[in-house]
């Protein structure tokens, strides 16, 4: 076994312990419950109103659009969180310091951020299927289109947010990406549709992946009746999968060379100087 292998073993057992201790620690396990259930809760109200111009639950319709942003906040805060926190306690620091630590480090850290989202995902989609009974009209190629966006929805976003959280200070900088991705989620059609915006909001929108992996989900879960409400009236299928493709082009690219540059400036100095400035703040 070379020493690659090894790393992308390792990586890959790391990532599974991490997913697994999130169900130990009383507040990550507190915390999903409380994102989940609020989720629901708003779902389940929604049951009884319709979709402007349908019949469709305006419930049902809602469930793909909250799946989509979950996705895209997870993958980018998560993972800059992840990264912000690990360069500040040293992690990365003794990643660095193993041979092909970095690469085992990354598909760990990637492979608890997916296991994440997926239960997320789950612990939403599971009960909604049961209260919406016109989810999923398509039986298993709608599981499958489902998968299929899913997994586009990781590659366009998790390296965007490893490259965005390598250029954080300290963990409390991840802040400045939280907001930006809540205003996202404010104009990228999650809970009413988006030809309800003016035309230059629907235009900043669909630059970024949370409209497009709204509008992938939808397509995926929802009857062809609910197109009604969309851009067009089409899922535009080519559209979504050229700008998700794009996104994961663009955060494959960017994140390697500002993880690189990152890492090389990290040293014993650099890390203990970021522990003494903490200590000072909580003194």
């Amino acid at each position: 076994m070379n020493a690659r292998t090894a790393a992308l073993r390792s990586g890959l057992a790391r990532g599974w312990i991490e997913f697994k201790q999130t169900w130990t620690n009383l507040d990550d396990v507190v915390g999903q419950l409380v994102f989940v259930v609020l989720f629901l809760g708003t779902l389940f109200f929604m049951r009884n109103a319709t979709l402007p111009g349908t019949a469709l639950s305006l419930g049902a319709a809602t469930v793909p659009s909250v799946l989509g942003a979950g996705i895209v906040f997870n993958g980018l805060t998560g993972a800059a969180g992840y990264l912000a926190v690990d360069r500040e306690d040293g992690t990365l620091l003794r990643a660095k310091a193993t041979p092909n630590g970095m690469l085992g480090y990354l598909v760990g850290r990637t492979t608890a951020l997916s296991l994440q989202q997926l239960t997320s995902l789950a612990a939403v989609l599971v009960p909604s299927l049961f209260v919406f009974s016109s989810l999923a009209p398509d039986g298993a190629w709608s599981y499958l289109h489902l998968l299929g966006v899913l997994l586009l929805g990781f590659f366009a976003t998790m390296p965007i947010g490893a490259a965005l959280g390598s250029l954080t200070k300290n963990a409390r900088s991840t802040g400045l990406i939280v907001l930006p991705v809540m205003g996202l989620g404010a104009i990228s059609g999650i809970f009413y549709p988006i030809i309800a915006l003016p035309g230059w909001v629907q235009t900043v929108a669909q630059v970024f992946p949370m409209y497009w992996l709204g509008l992938g989900m939808r397509s995926a879960l929802l009857p062809d009746s609910a197109v009604i409400v969309e851009i067009g009236h089409s899922w535009r299928p080519l559209p979504t999968l050229a700008v998700l493709l794009a996104w994961s082009v663009i955060g494959l690219t960017l994140a390697p060379i500002l993880l690189r540059r990152m890492a090389r400036r990290e040293a014993g100095s650099s890390v203990a100087e970021r522990r003494e400035k903490a200590m000072q703040r909580v003194g």
